[in-house]
């Protein structure tokens, strides 16, 4: 894309980030029209090992998954690094890493171990000058100045509201080049993070559904202040009740007749993916070499 992470959040309207966890939902996204894609730790747990968002996904399954998409999509990624999977140290690996792979933008928030879901009951949390250290790692260890630095607060589940603003000053102090304080549960605080924090720096929302944060659309919260949102694990609530459907159906019915209408057909699938060009292009390719030494298989 011509227009980089940063210049994009500089401008209105609000960017909004649709969760992804694998190619071909980052492909469908992006065909959609979404300029940025959210790759979501959350969705990976749920979908890549059918478990809850508690801190299971390692850093070389992300590391994979970021590049398996950048191989398939050209849409801005911004990537849920969770705590940097350790200290500063471990950090520094995973910019490097989740850089090379494709990552445009890195997010790390300040939780620790055991983690979870920021909308899920009993964080725990690193000491605030801990977390300074680990985005002054992140900062220094990015190839490129347009690597975004995401930092996230859990502090309003822990700490309490003020205390999450606090937070999120010194991380800015540190060098973020986006701000993000998880799990506001009221429309009311959402309104106060730009009045606090400022604008200067672009600020992040999260809006899970049923989680502790209202939902609000993007527009209003643009008018609140926010540069960029995202709605990380609607896609898998999406998918996964469309396939408790079909599955029930399947079972009753024994056919797939009753889900057809809400199905793409083989020629359907293979036209998204993009199969007859790629079967066309190998074709191309096979038969660009015509020496004799090629038609009798010698080496």
């Amino acid at each position: 894309m011509s227009e980089t992470l940063r210049q994009r959040l500089a401008r209105p309207p609000i960017l909004v980030a649709p969760g992804v966890y694998d190619p071909l939902t980052a492909l469908i996204a992006e065909r959609a029209g979404f300029e940025a894609l959210y790759v979501s730790g959350a969705a990976i747990a749920y979908t890549r090992l059918g478990r809850p968002d508690i801190g299971l996904v390692s850093m070389n399954e992300m590391v994979e998954t970021v590049g398996l998409i950048r191989d398939r999509v050209g849409a801005h990624l911004v990537v849920d690094a969770d705590t940097g999977y350790g200290n500063a140290l471990n950090v520094e690996r995973t910019v490097r890493l989740m850089e090379r792979a494709g990552a445009n933008a890195i997010q790390l928030e300040d939780q620790d171990f055991p983690k979870r879901c920021g909308h899920l009951d009993d964080k725990v949390l690193v000491p605030a000058p801990e977390m300074v250290g680990k985005i002054k790692a992140a900062v220094d260890a990015r190839a490129s100045d347009e690597t975004l630095i995401i930092a996230r607060t859990d502090a309003v589940a822990v700490e309490g509201f003020d205390r999450a603003v606090a937070r999120a000053a010194l991380y800015r102090e540190a060098g973020a080049d986006m701000l993000f304080i998880e799990a506001p549960r009221e429309r009311s605080e959402l309104g106060r993070i730009a009045a606090l924090v400022g604008k200067a720096t672009p600020l992040m929302a999260n809006m899970v559904e049923g989680g502790k944060t209202p939902i609000l659309p993007a527009g209003e919260l643009q008018e609140l202040g926010f540069a960029f949102v995202i709605f990380p694990g609607a896609i898998v609530r999406a998918l996964a009740k469309a396939a408790e459907d079909f599955y029930g159906s399947l079972k009753a019915n024994g056919t797939t007749d009753a889900f057809r209408t809400r199905m793409f057909d083989f020629d359907a699938l293979n036209g998204l993916l993009g199969t007859p060009e790629m079967l066309e292009r190998g074709k191309f390719y096979a038969g660009l070499d015509t020496s004799p030494d090629r038609k009798s298989g010698q080496r």
